[in-house]
């Protein structure tokens, strides 16, 4: 069978992705391992305990910033610091994914606003997700996903609205070639739900949070899905770090006689 492995031209394109983390413990999880499947290094960073942030994409082939309990609207230095670097990725046309917070991120940094639900709700467990005309354009996605925040955010002047909520109505956009945010999680294991709703329970009694056992139920139903989609996505949003390779294709004598 004929064979072949996807990369974005260019043959010195790094192998490194920048993963950006907001606490000592955190883990890119399977975002982070499917990254590392495809030939990644991860280029782990922490803003908040004083890391640095790259002046260019040059030595990175992609960048990821990931979700955390702070707001995009908090005036730490450090939130300042991410939500003004995503000029970097953005500018060079780099791939560049926000996931919950950081998506948040990036729609502030084009001027959009962030914030808490009007009534009060939150989503925490999986949720509906109902992918628009340009979103089912560019792969399927998955019935359900993971949520685990209090606030959502407007789509950006430019930005393409990829998928839609109910409570949240914004759940993923586009913003020029490369660059992506999305409300969920599907970097979710299964250990970090576990731990996500031992640690910070009183989330999952917030107004419109799914309780407890809700997460696990549900993960056994939809994660599947979930799995494929992150799949497909990184496919789309950053291929591989592994030169194209294409198997020879062989002609028989006799057929290439017919040419």
């Amino acid at each position: 069978m004929d064979t072949q492995v996807w990369d974005k031209p260019g043959a010195d394109r790094p192998d490194r992705v920048l993963i950006v983390l907001h606490q000592e413990r955190s883990t890119p999880g399977r975002v982070g391992m499917a990254l590392a499947e495809r030939g990644f290094k991860l280029d782990v960073r922490r803003p908040r305990f004083g890391d640095p942030l790259p002046t260019d994409m040059n030595d990175h082939a992609g960048a990821v910033i990931f979700g955390g309990p702070m707001s995009a609207n908090d005036t730490d230095a450090f939130v300042k610091q991410e939500i003004d670097w995503l000029k970097v990725p953005l500018s060079e046309q780099k791939p560049f994914l926000g996931i919950c917070l950081g998506a948040q991120m990036l729609a502030k940094h084009l001027g959009a606003n962030v914030g808490a639900h009007p009534g009060g709700l939150v989503e925490v467990g999986y949720y509906k997700l109902n992918p628009t005309e340009c979103g089912k354009s560019l792969l399927p996605w998955p019935d359900h996903v993971y949520h685990w925040h209090r606030e959502g955010f407007e789509v950006p002047s430019g930005a393409e609205l990829l998928a839609e909520g109910d409570a949240f109505p914004n759940q993923a956009i586009r913003v020029g070639p490369a660059a992506y945010g999305i409300q969920f999680h599907p970097e979710v294991t299964l250990a970090m739900v576990h731990r996500w709703t031992s640690r910070a329970s009183a989330m999952t009694l917030a107004s419109g949070a799914r309780g407890i056992q809700t997460h696990f139920s549900d993960r056994f139903a939809y994660d599947a899905a979930v799995r494929a989609w992150l799949d497909a996505f990184l496919d789309l949003w950053i291929g591989s770090a592994r030169p194209c390779v294409e198997t020879p294709v062989h002609v028989p004598a006799t057929a290439a006689a017919e040419m």
